[in-house]
């Protein structure tokens, strides 16, 4: 990713066409200032809290971004799409992620201008 010093750090994640860890590291700090090493160590001690919550079940709420929650799904009936034979789904979990209505309307807005 070609980063440039600015002042919006978003900016500068947007012009990749996928957000890398490397990218939201690269963002901290050029917002906070601190070292690339301090900047990587919070996103990846973030990501495993996130991710040691829904491990746990828990539901992850970030507020004005969304919610990540681990859903359960009951055991069903499917079919082998290549044969078209009836094959069981187990029962599993799954995770889903709902957008907050802020983040809704930003996209909205980005879309529109």
């Amino acid at each position: 990713m070609n980063v440039h010093a600015t002042s919006s750090a978003v900016g500068v994640v947007m012009k990749a066409k996928t957000v890398t860890r490397a990218d939201l590291t690269d963002a901290l700090h050029l917002n906070v200032g601190l070292t690339r090493q301090d900047c990587a160590h919070l996103v990846e001690r973030t990501l495993d809290l996130i991710a040691e919550a829904m491990e746990k079940g828990q539901s992850v709420k970030l507020s004005g971004f969304g919610v990540f929650q681990v859903r359960a799904k009951r055991e069903r009936m499917g079919r082998n799409p290549k044969t078209g034979t009836p094959a069981a789904i187990a029962p599993r979990r799954v995770i889903g992620f709902r957008a907050s209505q802020v983040l809704k309307a930003r996209i909205e807005q980005a879309g529109a201008d």
